[in-house]
């Protein structure tokens, strides 16, 4: 994966048809404030995609997982920067990890959404509902049934 001239990763973490949700404090100063988010953010320094998201996610709800486990990463233009791009990736939770989050001090408060939910609310960040569904149309059609 390159790693030249992007602004950020987003991780969206799956556990069964659920997916791992913070929503975003109510600041002009943000992109969409008040917004159902997903663990990531700006890029600091020369990390890679992975090493970005995995940060912010640490940053964002203490936990860590290994980079092995993320399973999908595409790459997109910016949609806060332009010129640049920004990378989207999925990977698998565990419940075990759910129980052990600690949510930081970014956004109101978290929550493990429906997948379907997430999906159609009209509170999701527009362009994640995006890059979740084509995340979603690689599955084969057995494992996709019931998480739209």
């Amino acid at each position: 994966m390159s790693e030249a001239l992007f602004s950020g990763a987003k991780l969206a973490l799956i556990c069964g048809d659920e997916l791992l949700t913070y929503l975003r404090d109510l600041k002009d100063s943000i992109p969409y404030p008040g917004y159902w988010d997903f663990a990531g953010g700006g890029r600091e320094g020369d990390e890679t995609p992975t090493e970005c998201a995995l940060r912010e996610l640490d940053e964002e709800f203490s936990l860590r997982i290994e980079a092995e486990r993320i399973e999908w990463v595409r790459r997109y233009p910016s949609v806060t920067q332009p010129n640049t791009h920004s990378w989207f990736l999925v990977g698998q939770l565990k419940r075990a990890e759910i129980e052990a989050i600690r949510f930081g001090d970014e956004g109101q408060y978290w929550r493990m959404m429906p997948i379907a939910e997430y999906l159609e609310h009209p509170l999701g960040v527009p362009y994640l509902q995006e890059r979740l569904r084509d995340y979603l149309d690689t599955l084969p059609q057995e494992q996709d049934d019931g998480l739209r």
